[in-house]
This record gives C-alpha cells, structure tokens and sequence, in this order.
C-alpha cells in the first residue's frame, strides 16, 4: 500500500465532503490548508501527520492525519483516519 493519498480522495473517505467532486471543488477553491500551505491541488499527495484545515460550515477546523482510506466507509472507521486539533466556533 502506498504511503500517500490524493487530498480530493482522502477527503471524501474521511467523510468530510460527500462526493469526490466536492473535495476537489474545496481545494480549487482554497478552502483547504495543507501544512500551512493553502491553495493545495486535489492530487496533493496526503500522509500520515499532515495537519489540514477545513471548512466547518461557517466555522473552521483543524485536524491531522492518522491514516489513509481505502474506501469511504462508515463514519466509525472514517474517524479513524484524522484527529481533530481544535475547532474554532
């Protein structure tokens, strides 16, 4: 298995947009940091300990990567894949 992800593909597994289309839509648009780096590309590769900070409806979140999906699963294994940092609300 690989070490790496595409961003638009780990999102969707994580269940933080609901089609992979999305997720590429959210980095096309910035809305995704990737350590630090905003204005990633979808095909970004993804790794374990990367932080990424996204969009919560009107809120922000910060989470870091624990693990790569290798399928969009329920939301018990989803959650497996990321810790949350801190949400500003």
């Amino acid at each position: 298995m690989s070490d790496s992800q595409r961003l638009d593909k780990w999102l969707f597994f994580a269940r933080f947009v609901k089609t992979r289309g999305l997720g590429t839509e959210w980095c096309e648009k910035g809305r995704v940091t990737l350590n630090g780096q905003p204005g990633v590309k979808p095909a970004h590769p993804v790794r374990a300990g990367d932080v990424l900070i996204l969009p919560k409806g009107r809120d922000i979140q910060a989470v870091r990567v624990l693990g790569l999906g290798t399928r969009r699963g329920p939301a018990p294994h989803a959650r497996l894949l990321y810790e949350i940092l801190n949400e500003r609300t």
